[in-house]
């Protein structure tokens, strides 16, 4: 475990020398409004943000960032996403800096997602403000109500696809057995007791290890453990610095803390993110591999409750 710990230390150094800092304090960041290169992102709902808001934030609500409901997890086009950053005026020589609720563990999944997505279309200073909204406003820093504009860029991104794990390059770890397989879910998921709604069949990747999205978190908490405390959670994992790291949930929402979690702030350098998760891969029609599938009768059952739920709560 220590020689885990000090690898994962040397990785972060490496990378925080070169960008951002991936995680920004309230205060952290209130210091940096003043900077015309800072453009605050807040993906809350257009309601929330225009009830209040961080000074010079402007609003990109997470379902622009997202799929269709067949998959939500899945990437945009490119000229939508194109279109999205332009609007929000980001160049390569933006820092930008994203913006949620601050709700939860959960929550933060949104925030990790939009940095993923920015980061994939070749922007490099980027952050998180650890704790979102909630945590600025916990710090009594000031809110605004006014409506902000900024000049639309004319950046044309490319898809950086070191960051992407595409079905097929999923397919052929699996087949190959070369890679850590990390799936970000709760523990029902993984087992096959459940699964998503978009998704066809519960279970989870074969080979793939456990470790949920929400542990880079304390208790209660909607706010990322400091760098030091999330090395010594990894030390303790399964996740292993040194091999070809593919992270993965339902739809690619937790996914994206652990791949944030890896990536920027332990500094890992070979893990991707597989955006469509288990719900494209339980969808693909040539019925591909799956590990902890429930048996017939269970799976009509799960069935049956995603129904309930769906219609009467």
């Amino acid at each position: 475990m220590k020689t885990l710990s000090a690898l994962f230390a040397g990785l972060a150094f490496v990378a925080q020398a070169h960008a951002a800092q991936p995680l920004l304090s309230p205060e952290e960041l209130q210091a940096r409004l003043a900077d015309p290169q800072v453009r605050v992102i807040d993906i809350r709902d257009a309601k929330s943000y225009e009830a209040n808001h961080i000074p010079g934030a402007v609003n990109a609500p997470y379902g622009q960032w997202r799929g269709p409901a067949s998959n939500p997890g899945e990437l945009p086009a490119l000229p939508k996403l194109t279109q999205l950053v332009q609007r929000l005026g980001l160049s390569p020589t933006s820092h930008a800096v994203v913006v949620s609720s601050g709700a939860d563990a959960t929550d933060f999944g949104a925030s990790a997602r939009v940095y993923w997505t920015l980061k994939v279309l070749g922007l490099k200073e980027l952050s998180i403000l650890n704790g979102g909204v909630g945590g600025w406003s916990q710090a009594k820093l000031p809110l605004s109500k006014d409506v902000v504009s900024v000049v639309a860029s004319s950046f044309q991104p490319a898809l950086d696809m070191s960051l992407i794990a595409t079905k097929e390059e999923v397919a052929q770890h699996v087949k190959a057995g070369d890679a850590v397989l990390v799936d970000a879910r709760p523990e029902n998921f993984f087992n096959g007791q459940t699964r998503a709604p978009a998704a066809k069949v519960p279970g989870t990747l074969p080979g793939a290890v456990n470790f949920r999205h929400d542990k880079w978190f304390a208790a209660g908490s909607s706010s990322f453990v400091p760098a030091d405390q999330a090395r010594q959670i990894a030390a303790s994992s399964p996740i292993d610095p040194a091999k070809e790291t593919v992270s993965f949930c339902n739809t690619g929402h937790w996914a994206a803390t652990n791949w944030f979690a890896m990536s920027e702030v332990l500094g890992q350098k070979n893990v991707k993110l597989y955006a469509g998760s288990m719900t494209e891969w339980s969808q693909d029609p040539s019925g591909l591999p799956m590990a902890n599938v429930p048996s017939r009768v269970s799976q009509l059952l799960i069935d049956a409750k995603i129904w309930s739920d769906k219609t009467f709560k």
